[in-house]
């Protein structure tokens, strides 16, 4: 049975009738005579759910609706752009939508088409500055959903499109796992007998892939002398592969990991102790537990300040390996590892360039002073 649905019992003159009603004041779906109470058949359930439906659907046209339109209900498709999102996105997108939905959601759409809402965005975003990044993604996402509005000719302005990010750490091109960080991790991974996160560590230190796509490789798309996989994540609605040569190192440990026990039917490359595959959450909350035993941070040397080392900054670890032991161009390296080649060159600056400019003016310094103190 349903639950909400209302029965009304009367007796008149001809005897006793009953009423149904797919909701109290809602609308009646069946009227009988009888002493017993009456079953509801098939085409009274579905009157019922339909009604129900529709008495906590959004009106239309408030920001619920336009929700609605982009993630899509159980009986319409979600709009491509949802669509094409990968599962993370998804989730992450998805909490912060609920968070829109809580604050603005029955509010109407043309008040989304006034630039006074700026403001009261950014006292949104402001309200929530004790978490800077999860008031940054409120703003991206909510900006991302007004985009779909003016899409549909819903609205003609986006109010938060200019809105800025007040994260100041979101900038990590400086962060990697050096070899002692490595090293120490892997001491604990041991300690604790945890050698399967171990083994997800160095795949990524060895492979450059994202979470997700790290997590999902499987022994199937590792060829002879290259991994050639499709990226989870797309840029401009278009999926990338990636293409990573089989260095030698990398060819060892995965010879190392077909060897690790798996569940009937499991061919990912990194398996958890019970041998199945990794979620993406699952692998960084275990490889968070060891780096905090481990103390694996990393220290700003102007302001002394601490940052815990994540496991995504263990792809500028590989792509510095790429930059500094190969004559590989910034779009070969982008092909490697499924980024886009401005961030390839970002990342060199900050890695390679300045250093080697240092070394170079440290040399010239070095010349410099031993011709000044050749004998007379």
């Amino acid at each position: 049975m349903i639950d909400g649905v209302h029965f009304v019992k009367k007796r008149n003159a001809s005897g006793i009738c009953w009423y149904v009603y797919a909701y109290r004041g809602g609308p009646c779906v069946l009227h009988t005579k009888g002493r017993a109470k009456p079953t509801l058949g098939t085409k009274e359930l579905a009157a019922i759910l339909k009604a129900q439906t529709d008495r906590h659907a959004p009106r239309a046209k408030t920001l619920s609706y336009l929700i609605l339109r982009w993630t899509g209900t159980s009986t319409k498709a979600p709009s491509p752009e949802w669509a094409s999102m990968a599962d993370s996105t998804k989730k992450t997108w998805g909490s912060a939508l609920k968070r829109i939905d809580e604050k603005w959601g029955t509010v109407p759409l043309t008040i989304f088409d006034d630039r006074r809402m700026i403001s009261k965005i950014v006292k949104w975003r402001d309200s929530r500055a004790d978490t800077p990044r999860a008031a940054d993604q409120g703003v991206t996402v909510l900006r991302a959903l007004l985009k779909y509005g003016i899409q549909l000719g819903l609205l003609s302005i986006n109010v938060a499109a200019d809105i800025g990010k007040i994260y100041q750490g979101g900038q990590r091109e400086e962060i990697v796992w050096t070899e002692e960080d490595m090293a120490a991790f892997e001491k604990v991974a041991k300690e604790r007998g945890e050698t399967h996160v171990w083994d997800a560590l160095r795949l990524f230190a060895m492979t450059g892939l994202r979470r997700s796509d790290g997590c999902a490789l499987k022994f199937s798309d590792c060829s002879q002398f290259a991994i050639i996989k499709k990226t989870a994540k797309s840029r401009r609605q278009r999926r990338r592969f990636v293409s990573l040569p089989r260095i030698p190192t990398l060819d060892a440990l995965l010879t190392e990991l077909e060897d690790r026990p798996r569940a009937e039917g499991v061919n990912n490359v990194i398996v958890t102790s019970e041998g199945q595959p990794w979620s993406p959450d699952q692998l960084s909350k275990a490889i968070h537990k060891i780096r905090d035993e481990a103390d694996i941070v990393h220290v700003d040397e102007e302001t002394g300040k601490r940052r815990k080392k994540h496991l995504h900054d263990v792809r500028g670890t590989f792509a510095t390996f790429l930059m500094t032991q190969s004559d590989l161009t910034d779009m070969e390296i982008a092909d490697v590892m499924g980024w886009a080649p401005e961030e390839v060159s970002r990342i060199r600056k900050v890695y390679v360039d300045d250093s080697a400019k240092v070394v170079a003016i440290g040399q010239r310094i070095a010349r410099g002073v031993n011709r000044n103190c050749k004998p007379a």
